[in-house]
């Protein structure tokens, strides 16, 4: 019996192991709950345009939201200070210094941890990419320094750069600011104008840009994660488009943390509750009347034009809170400015200019030469909405005056860049509209034919007289044109009125966009751009004679409402901030504000 029951035993177990295929597990835990991501710190800014682009060295491109990104993403070698003070910024170059007089030659040595966004380094490429884009691309900012430029000289694995000039140039300190990634941009398409028109590629600062949509109107910035410096404190910097009664709303609100809009009428009415600061732009705004070409290569119907413009009825009615400009040089808000030209309008003188030129007023009081009328073409930029208005105030001008005026609105990068533009309608509204798609800007001389460039704009409206065909191009004769104020003095008047002769590096050097030169001001210009400090009596020359020969006509310098909620005031110190950095100088020490 013993013997059976074992073997019952021993058959259940086997009967038993043969019926189970695994081991039994326990079942497995509840997962953690998920913890929700925290919401990016951050501080929203108003603004009232977001501009056309983002390449501070163009001019198409000017505008405080260009500003704001070249001041927080790109590197630069020098930075002022709270007084205005150039300081070497030691997280992009370690060192700066002349080294050599013969030829005069300034070696920088780049901080080894200084890299792009993108993991490459800060390098002499990018100082070479700019360098060439400076001296050879029309319609740049600023680029009298770096015509005087002869080599790039790459050390150390690209971490050291050696600059050699053709003569001594003591303003060099102001050279290579806004470095862009020359990587990314020297082999891509348009890379000049085309690949900032929808932000930056990378950063080397301690913000970078990770969203531009035009049609929310916003530009987000976040912060850094590969700066090799002291990190943002906040995740994130949101600049938002807004009219003036929404941006009122949303700073009472708390949509936006702080504003920085034009002081016009609209804005500081609406913002009236706000103890607002104005703070300069860094911007003039100029009407460039064509030199080379057509009707007004007559200096005497230069001076006609002049003398029938009444600028400060222009200024009034487009930017009421702008500060009126009359010198050629140094801008209404710096130290030192002074008006140097004639006050209001001049019919009498005017007309008698139109007569010496061979004019005569025909039976229904226009001006003709012959039987041709004078006809011009008055032309601005298609994103820059104040720019429109302007030409549409000089067109209505004009045109009382007995001045056949057509008003095109091309894309702005075409327009600075270009010897003829599409022949575009403007707008039937000035308010900032999506940026239309520009023709990608020459790297050599204007182009003589450009192609047309398609609006975005939904709607157009016929120019202020005559309507073009929409394919067809045409000569602008006078030009609204932002002009680049801050930087010394010598350079800016070179940059803006000078011509530079052709060299064996560069035969072909950009004209200006209203194509002026002159040879009897030229040395002039020269010398004041190589001085350390310009000639009084050199600078009060180069004034009269552009009085004179009136290759522009200086309007107005806008400003900016600076204002902040209280919190936000309190957590960014926000203000005007340097001339030539702006009011978010210093926004990665900002903390957010409280709630």
């Amino acid at each position: 019996m013993r013997r059976v029951g074992l073997a019952i035993v021993v058959g259940l177990l086997v009967f038993l192991a043969a019926c189970t295929n695994a081991p039994v597990v326990a079942p497995a835990p509840e997962p953690p709950p998920v913890e929700p991501e925290p919401t990016p710190t951050q501080v929203v800014v108003g603004v009232d345009d977001l501009g056309a682009g983002f390449n501070p060295h163009l001019l198409a491109d000017r505008s405080p939201v260009t500003q704001a990104l070249s001041t927080l993403v790109l590197p630069s070698v020098f930075r002022p200070d709270a007084e205005g003070a150039l300081q070497l910024d030691t997280t992009v170059a370690t060192s700066a210094e002349v080294v050599s007089t013969s030829p005069f030659t300034v070696s920088y040595e780049l901080n080894v941890q200084a890299s792009w966004s993108s993991n490459s380094p800060i390098a002499a490429e990018d100082f070479v990419y700019l360098w060439q884009q400076m001296r050879s691309a029309p319609g740049t900012v600023d680029g009298e320094g770096y015509r005087h430029i002869t080599d790039v000289r790459s050390r150390a694995g690209g971490k050291a750069v050696d600059v050699v000039f053709d003569q001594a140039y003591p303003q060099w300190q102001y050279l290579f600011s806004g470095l862009l990634p020359a990587h990314i941009l020297k082999d891509a398409p348009g890379s000049w104008t085309g690949a900032t028109a929808g932000g930056l590629p990378a950063s080397g600062g301690p913000f970078r840009v990770i969203g531009v949509d035009r049609g929310r109107g916003e530009v987000t910035l976040a912060r850094n994660d590969l700066y090799w410096a002291t990190p943002a404190t906040l995740d994130q910097i949101v600049l938002r488009r807004l009219d003036a009664g929404p941006m009122a709303e949303a700073l009472r609100t708390g949509g936006v943390d702080v504003a920085m809009p034009a002081t016009e009428p609209e804005f500081t009415s609406a913002l009236a509750a706000y103890e607002g600061t104005p703070a300069p732009r860094p911007t003039v705004t100029d009407l460039a009347l064509r030199a080379d070409n057509g009707p007004l290569a007559d200096v005497r119907v230069r001076q006609a034009i002049g003398s029938l413009l009444d600028r400060e009825q222009i200024r009034t009615e487009v930017a009421p809170g702008a500060l009126a400009a009359n010198a050629f040089g140094l801008a209404p808000s710096q130290p030192g400015y002074a008006p140097t030209g004639p006050g209001g309008p001049d019919p009498a003188a005017a007309e008698r200019l139109l007569t010496e030129a061979g004019y005569t007023r025909s039976a229904t009081g226009a001006w003709v030469l012959g039987s041709t009328p004078l006809d011009i073409v008055v032309a601005a930029g298609a994103e820059r909405s104040t720019d429109l208005a302007v030409a549409q105030a000089v067109a209505r001008q004009l045109e009382a005056a007995g001045i056949g005026v057509e008003v095109v609105a091309p894309p702005a990068a075409d327009l600075y860049s270009q010897r003829t533009v599409a022949a575009t309608p403007p707008p039937t509204s000035t308010t900032p509209t999506p940026v239309p798609t520009a023709t990608p800007a020459p790297t050599t001389a204007p182009a003589a034919a450009p192609t047309a460039a398609a609006t975005t704009a939904t709607t157009t409206a016929a120019a202020t007289s005559a309507t073009s065909s929409p394919n067809a191009t045409v000569r602008a004769d006078v030009l609204v044109l932002p002009r680049a104020v801050g930087g010394p003095i010598g350079p800016q008047l070179a940059s803006d009125y000078g011509c530079p002769e052709p060299t064996a590096a560069l035969p072909n050097p950009p004209a200006l966009p209203g194509g002026f030169c002159s040879a009897v001001l030229q040395p002039d210009l020269e010398a004041v751009a190589t001085a350390a400090v310009p000639d009084p009596g050199r600078l009060a020359t180069i004034e009269r004679v552009l009085w004179a020969q009136l290759p522009a006509l200086p309007l107005f310098q806008q400003t900016s409402l600076i204002v902040s909620t209280r919190s936000a005031a309190t957590a960014t110190g926000f203000g005007p901030g340097p001339l030539v950095t702006g009011p978010l100088t210093g926004a990665q020490r900002w903390v957010p504000p409280a709630d």
